[in-house]
Order: structure tokens, then sequence, then C-alpha cells
């Protein structure tokens, strides 16, 4: 799995025209792409990582002040465009594989305790934010 992550001071989804997922506090961005090798294993690991890691103000975690995270897939963070124009999503899992572990990353954080937005799955969704800092990393799991 890999995540892209942004500390954020607000960030919402919208589809549709109608907001989906929202937090209007700081928190985490958290856009989340599925491989292949994928599984629950995976899920759980980014989970408690996304939990734990400790980028938010004073160096604090979600857990240590109970900041919130929206959620959204991305399968596209599996793109490749080393070759020619047009990126290549072979990497990316199809959505029957992983819709399921990002609804997984989503329940595991729900279980430690997280408070939790989500977009909506494969969706055309237009992602709002005010990036906090900037912080943004890459997560491999």
């Amino acid at each position: 799995m890999r995540a892209v992550v942004q500390r954020v001071a607000s960030a919402s989804v919208v589809v549709d025209g109608r907001t989906v997922g929202a937090i209007d506090e700081p928190g985490l961005l958290v856009l989340v792409g599925v491989t292949h090798s994928d599984g629950p294993a995976e899920a759980a690991k980014l989970a408690a990582k996304l939990w734990g890691l400790r980028v938010l103000s004073g160096e604090k975690s979600c857990s240590d002040i109970g900041a919130p995270l929206l959620v959204v897939s991305q399968f596209t963070l599996y793109g490749d465009a080393r070759k020619g124009r047009r990126p290549t999503w072979q990497a990316a899992a199809p959505g029957p594989v992983a819709e399921p572990l990002v609804d997984a990353v989503v329940t595991e954080l729900r279980a430690l305790g997280a408070r939790v937005e989500t977009g909506v799955f494969g969706a055309d969704m237009k992602v709002h934010l005010v990036n906090d800092g900037p912080i943004t990393l890459i997560i491999d799991i």
C-alpha cells in the first residue's frame, strides 16, 4: 500500500456538488493506493502507522491529540510515467481488490479510536485542503 499524507488545517471531499467527508480542524488528509500484493496485513500496518505518525504541531500524532483523518482512495498513486507521456496503471489493484482494503484501513483506524472521514471509492472527487506547513509524506507499506 502507498499513502500520501498531508498535515492539514482542514480538508474536504465533494462528489456531485455534495460534501461527503470533511475535517474542519488540524489533522491528516490521507490518499491511499493499493497494489496487487496488498492484503489485510498491509491495511492494518498502514492504519497503525497513520494513527501514530508524529507530524502534527508539537510533534504530536493523531493518537496523542485525537486529531481527525480524511481518507481518500487514490489508485493513481501507482501510476507509472517513466516511459512516454501517458501513465500506465498496471501496478494499481483493480477496484474489487482495492476497495475492501481501503475500507479496511478506515475500519482499523476507527478500531484504534480515530475519527475518520472518507471520500467515495471510484467517484470523481474534488478534494479541497489547506496544507499546514506544508508537510507532505509518502508512506509505502
